[in-house]
């Protein structure tokens, strides 16, 4: 989990990131094309992401292609985040079964 957020940690890796969520399975050219970065860059911050299981490589031919693996984020986001929003969410819930199951108050 370290090297999923040190890749997560550089706003260069998470625009990478971000255009393979726009449009999955991207060369490098392509994704070189959305940043102001040198493509020598680009293949370190991919290199990066991949030792952090956050991007997947495909080759096609002699084309490597480029994969977004949400399964870290989603990993990170129930260790980390899920467990302290859990017990608010089950207390919205007790509280709306219980305003939907209490009966109306009649005035007589």
């Amino acid at each position: 989990m370290n090297a999923v957020f040190k890749a997560l940690a550089d706003e260069s890796r998470r625009k990478l990131l971000d255009q393979l969520h726009q449009d999955n399975g991207q060369t490098q050219g392509e994704l070189c094309a959305h940043l102001d970065m040198t493509r020598q860059a680009v293949t370190k911050h991919l290199l990066l992401l991949e030792v952090a299981n956050l991007v997947a490589v495909v080759w096609r031919g002699r084309e490597k292609l480029h994969y977004l693996n949400p399964v870290p984020i989603h990993e990170i986001a129930e260790r980390w985040i899920g467990k302290y929003e859990r017990p608010r969410l089950q207390a919205l819930s007790a509280l709306k079964r219980g305003l939907e199951t209490k009966p109306p108050n009649k005035k007589g």
